[in-house]
């Protein structure tokens, strides 16, 4: 089901797209010079992979992540999605997770009851774009929870922990955790680190208005073998992010993230920017929203992020369609059109990402199909 983001998300940059009606079209001819060769260069083909409604209806997948080894029930180069919405189309109120194979095979990898938590989750389960696949198969996923889904009802919600096998067993709430929109993790030997958006603190109570006070938390997991993760430290890497409530998108803040080179990448989406924290795996303290890297020009509400093997940027647009391509130095070197429906065409289908290689291509749920989607090569 597509959202209809605001009309100012629609309209930042609708004039700087006019040059991409079609797949496979560049924003622009500028080489991507000393930041390397483009990613998206040679993607040309967008492919329909399967629905991502499971059998209880849920709709509007949100978040995305790539299977890298078989372990329990996920299988490896498969594509885990989670799903935001109902059956009735309330947002804040799915509770699936589907797991997709490349040939489109679908089957349910968990459905949340949000009464049967085996800890604190304030407000409930609705699934959010955070979610990241730890080593030995942990998942982990955000709650954005609603009660009516409207805004108003918003709460706090938590991450959930699911085993390999898809069985909730813990729940990380409190300490900062606030509206989990979206996430990224960094693990080595037995620590994972967890880099969080969260877009609730004050927002609902702005009523509309814009709010700075979105923030990015590094969360430290100590993991086990059979017993799930356990949370040992919580720090606010970021802050002062804008955020606001909104009757179409529910909420717009801070949303995707990725690590490159120790450097945290993050979507800031009101402000139509990217922005970056520095020493984001070490840092004691915030960096309030960053040093900006680029905004503007292709960037129409960035929402999902991902790190190419090149170390771009990859983004996609709230307000339109596309995919955007950003060196780390701040260049926009590609655009690719994933979804031209609707008025404005493609605004609000695009949320979660996820990059693969070998060959490369990029993974991305869309909206407006509830659907799993392939960019790629052929």
């Amino acid at each position: 089901m597509r959202l209809d983001f605001s009309s100012r998300l629609a309209a930042v940059a609708i004039t700087a797209v006019t040059a991409i009606v079609t797949v496979g079209q560049t924003a622009s001819a500028a080489p991507a010079g000393g930041d390397g060769k483009s990613f998206l260069g040679p993607l040309h083909n967008v492919s329909t992979i399967a629905s991502t409604v499971p059998a209880n209806g849920d709709v509007n997948p949100y978040g995305t992540a790539l299977v890298e080894k078989s372990t329990g029930h996920l299988r490896r180069g498969n594509v885990l999605v989670s799903n935001f919405n109902n059956a009735a189309n309330l947002q804040g109120t799915g509770t699936t997770l589907v797991q997709i194979s490349p040939k489109g095979e679908t089957r349910l990898f968990a459905q949340i009851n949000p009464k049967k938590l085996p800890g604190p989750c304030p407000g409930g389960v609705g699934l959010t774009t955070a979610l990241s696949i730890l080593p030995g198969g942990w998942v982990v996923v955000g709650s954005l929870p609603t009660a009516d889904g409207t805004s108003a009802t918003a709460k706090a919600g938590c991450l959930i922990v699911l085993d390999k096998h898809g069985k909730v067993r813990e729940t990380i709430s409190g300490k900062g955790i606030n509206g989990p929109w979206d996430m990224t993790a960094k693990s080595h030997g037995d620590k994972t680190e967890l880099f969080v958006t969260n877009v609730l603190n004050g927002t609902v109570a702005g009523g509309g208005d814009v709010v700075r006070r979105g923030t990015v938390l590094r969360i430290t997991l100590h993991r086990h073998d059979d017993r799930p993760p356990t949370r040992v430290a919580t720090t606010v890497i970021g802050s002062g992010f804008a955020q606001k409530t909104d009757p179409a998108a529910l909420v717009i803040g801070p949303t995707g993230v990725g690590l490159r080179d120790g450097t945290l990448y993050v979507a800031d989406t009101e402000n139509n920017r990217i922005t970056a924290i520095p020493d984001a795996l070490k840092r004691d303290n915030s960096a309030g929203p960053g040093r900006v890297v680029t905004t503007n020009e292709h960037l129409n509400g960035p929402l999902g992020l991902a790190i190419a093997p090149n170390g771009h940027i990859l983004t996609v647009n709230a307000g339109d369609g596309n995919i955007v391509e950003t060196t780390p130095r701040g260049r926009q070197v590609a655009v690719r059109t994933l979804d031209s429906s609707g008025t404005p065409p493609g605004a609000g289908a695009l949320f979660g990402l996820a990059v693969a290689q070998n060959p490369d291509r990029v993974y991305f749920v869309d909206d407006a199909t509830n659907t799993l989607n392939l960019l790629s090569r052929h």
